[in-house]
């Protein structure tokens, strides 16, 4: 019994990261109603930002209880998908819809889970991803969208043809092949974890300048650096 229980925490610590995302989708839809003393677009971003952490903790759990298995690989790409995937899409297809842009345009959102989705199933079929990623990983998509939020409530809704460049590069990043490095801390060693602190330090002041908006471009950021790493090696 002890050991099926702490087999469980993992799934359960990934179920939170599933209900989230839920959470944030239903959030989605009411952006400008008040829930408590926040609108419904600041939980719905709150949820997705929860949901990051989930994934982050799951993932730590199961490697420090030593609880993987098949069932929990396959839901946390169940999960990512709706946390990451479907959350923010319906983020930016509502974000769209309030701004004036027309239904079957803002419709272009939806491939965000669709890339999303296939992204995920290459990442479960890839063993040369068991240390790195190729294409960008799907919680900094949704982090990326977070950001573009941010932007458009400080500045201004860029118009429905650079929402759609947006997406078009995001979903292409998200199924590419080139190679990303990853995020998680093995240990804290600074000059093993260089180029981690340095996304750490960018992510503080992009966010100090621009707000929540600097989160798209900490993405960004990331997306450059792994790109100019690669083309080192």
């Amino acid at each position: 019994m002890p050991n099926r229980i702490v087999s469980s925490i993992p799934n359960t610590i990934t179920c939170l990261n599933l209900i989230s995302g839920c959470v944030a989708i239903f959030m989605a839809f009411h952006l400008d109603e008040t829930f408590g003393c926040l609108s419904g677009a600041s939980w719905a971003m709150i949820a997705i930002g929860a949901a990051a952490v989930f994934d982050f903790l799951d993932g730590a759990s199961a490697r420090l209880l030593k609880a993987f298995s098949p069932l929990g690989k396959d839901l946390d790409s169940l999960s990512d998908l709706v946390s990451f995937g479907v959350a923010p899409a319906m983020l930016m297809l509502n974000t769209m819809l309030a701004c004036g842009t027309q239904l079957p345009v803002a419709f272009a959102c939806m491939l965000i889970p669709a890339f999303g989705a296939l992204r995920l199933a290459k990442f479960n079929n890839d063993s040369e991803q068991a240390t790195s990623f190729r294409g960008l990983p799907i919680p900094a998509n949704a982090i990326f969208w977070i950001g573009v939020y941010g932007w458009i409530s400080s500045y201004a809704y860029p118009g429905w043809f650079v929402m759609w460049v947006l997406i078009a590069f995001m979903c292409a990043a998200m199924v590419g092949r080139f190679k990303m490095f990853s995020l998680k801390f093995k240990n804290f060693d600074f000059h093993e974890n260089f180029i981690r602190y340095t996304i750490i330090a960018a992510a503080i002041i992009f966010v100090a300048i621009y707000g929540i908006s600097g989160l798209a471009w900490t993405i960004l950021f990331y997306l450059l650096l792994s790109i100019l790493r690669q083309s080192r090696i």
